[in-house]
């Protein structure tokens, strides 16, 4: 059953949730939160330096709120009256293209506002890429914030083949792309554009590496020709190393300043379980070093 809470007094949800709770650890309570368990009015909440106004209700779940989905469920990371933030799962397309009708999140996040609800994407993440990926509730909102785009934070973890040298770096490659967006070239050349991606090398196992990156650019398939370029493509990537089962690649932390409110707003994924597994299993016999 979910605990029902009411705020008596302006508090910060952390701050509420610790008096409210006195026997529960204070990472059992973060972990709650990040996780859209925990909604105020109705809307999940994730931040806990969120304000709660006196009256507010604050509901604590059992299991986090989610978008029932065909295959699947969509987690909704952050609800309020101008953004909402999910965690979209791999094999599912951010929007629509002009090849098909194919399912995509944003059809299935507009649906479950109701039959009139508009939404606008703010960026985009790869259909086998999993993440965090932000929407915005009025043109308005989105064109603020993709006005700002170069300030918010994007961070993603991925398992890659090989061990990157130097094991923390940068690459400042332009990036151009051919057969109609499919693949990216690496390189420079009189259509490409500048592309810059950070990156840290966290684990290492039998030849694998567990890496953190962060886009200063956001060019398509940068990632993954990036990492590519440096000889240490993703794992499962096909079309810049070696096909897999699935694309080891997570969109793990997008930070932003809310266009309206004006707060930070730092929004996270863990990265899904299996990355773990290929880190441990490393490379496989004959497999290109």
């Amino acid at each position: 059953m979910p605990h029902l809470l009411r705020a008596t007094a302006p508090t910060t949800l952390l701050a509420f949730l610790r008096d409210q709770l006195p026997d529960w650890k204070t990472t059992q309570v973060k972990k709650r939160l990040t996780g859209s368990y925990v909604l105020v009015n109705g809307h999940p909440r994730t931040h806990h330096l969120f304000e709660l106004a006196e009256g507010d209700e604050v509901e604590i779940r059992s299991t986090p709120l989610v978008i029932a989905r065909p295959k699947g469920k969509i987690q909704v990371l952050h609800q309020d009256d101008h953004v909402i933030v999910v965690l979209k799962p791999a094999g599912l397309l951010s929007v629509g293209t002009h090849r098909g009708k194919a399912n995509h999140a944003l059809a299935i996040v507009r649906a479950s506002m109701g039959p009139n609800a508009r939404l606008w994407p703010v960026h985009r993440l790869d259909r086998e890429t999993s993440g965090v990926l932000l929407f915005a509730r009025t043109r308005e909102v989105c064109q603020a914030i993709q006005a700002e785009w170069k300030e918010v934070t994007k961070r993603y973890y991925a398992v890659v083949d090989g061990i990157p040298s130097p094991a923390d770096g940068f690459v400042d490659q332009p990036l151009r792309e051919e057969k109609k967006g499919l693949l990216v070239r690496v390189g420079p050349h009189p259509e490409a554009k500048d592309a810059k991606t950070r990156y840290w090398t966290r684990d290492t196992h039998r030849g694998r590496a567990l890496v953190e990156v962060e886009l200063d650019t956001g060019r398509k398939h940068q990632i993954r020709a990036h990492l590519s370029w440096l000889g240490t493509p993703v794992v499962g990537d096909e079309r810049y190393g070696t096909a897999g089962p699935q694309l080891a690649l997570h969109a793990h932390n997008l930070a932003f300043t809310h266009p309206v409110s004006g707060k930070a707003l730092s929004l996270s994924a863990p990265a899904p379980s299996f990355f773990g597994g290929l880190l441990r299993a490393g490379r496989q016999a004959g497999e290109a070093k």
